[in-house]
């Protein structure tokens, strides 16, 4: 299971801005997040340097500096303005990735909220290099937000392919509707060139997860359905006004956490609402 507190609330909130206009989405939901939970925010972004860039232009990474730390200050009033503790971090790297993960882990963080920015067309699902990293490396769950995301209240989304670690998905799914008093779709898909043994764990996985949802009270809906595992689950996602999709970071193989091209990574890139990455 996922590493949120024991009560099943979000008490120390990471998120990652760069002070664009894809942040502004992440920024608006943790910000909503942290006032609904009584959670601690902690705002952090990244002055890209290398000891090598620094010394030869140090004029430049002062006004990097000075930038971030506008970042940061504006980002902590919002907060402030509505009761919401806050603590700062500003970090150093050529990847940020890194810093955010670091950062993570030495705040022991419930759970990291970061925007994703946008692609064009057939591209649309390829996520950038820095949110693969953090969503494959984290070891909480990381919430990627569209900037026009807006805060879920209608229903969410939880996708599973029988694995356990979709179980750890539908886990953090119980928590978060009850947190968010929302009802629930549990979703499995299958290829065409699937087995009848396939399809048969396909609805059994999906039978078991909405046991166990309706068991703690939870409105759920279980579908079992043909096609490409992303596409159906951002269809599914539109046509059941869903607001929040959440997904494993390891398929049914658990060869390696999220992948470039990998389903969760796919969702992320096209979905319209804001994607939680349970972690393995």
């Amino acid at each position: 299971m996922t590493q949120l507190s024991p009560i099943g609330r979000f008490k120390k909130l990471l998120l990652s801005t760069d002070g664009s206009e894809f942040s502004f989405g992440a920024t608006r939901l943790a910000l909503h997040l942290a006032k609904d939970q009584g959670a601690s925010l902690h705002l952090m972004t990244t002055v890209i340097t290398n000891a090598e860039y620094e010394a030869f232009a140090p004029r430049w990474v002062e006004k990097a500096e000075e930038e971030a730390q506008l970042i940061l200050h504006q980002v902590r009033q919002q907060a402030e303005a509505i009761g919401i503790p806050c603590q700062i971090w500003m970090r150093h790297g050529s990847e940020p990735a890194e810093e955010v993960l670091a950062v993570s882990e030495e705040i022991s963080a419930d759970v990291i909220v970061m925007g994703r920015r946008d692609k064009r067309k057939i591209a649309r699902w390829m996520v950038s290099h820095s949110t693969v990293q953090t969503v494959g490396s984290a070891h909480c769950p990381v919430l990627v937000v569209p900037r026009a995301a807006e805060i879920p209240c209608k229903r969410i989304l939880v996708a599973t392919d029988g694995s356990r670690y979709s179980d750890n998905a539908a886990e953090d799914a119980v928590q978060l509707a009850k947190m968010l008093k929302l009802p629930l779709v549990v979703l499995s898909v299958i290829l065409p060139s699937h087995g009848e043994k396939r399809r048969i764990e396909a609805k059994e996985a999906v039978d078991r997860v909405v046991e166990v949802l309706t068991q703690e009270g939870n409105i759920c809906e279980g579908l079992v359905l043909e096609g490409k595992p992303h596409e159906t689950i951002v269809k599914v996602a539109k046509e059941k006004g869903v607001d929040l999709i959440i997904v494993g970071n390891r398929g049914r193989t658990g060869l390696d956490r999220i992948l470039m091209g990998s389903v969760s990574e796919r969702v992320i890139g096209l979905a319209d609402c804001p994607t939680f990455v349970a972690c393995s």
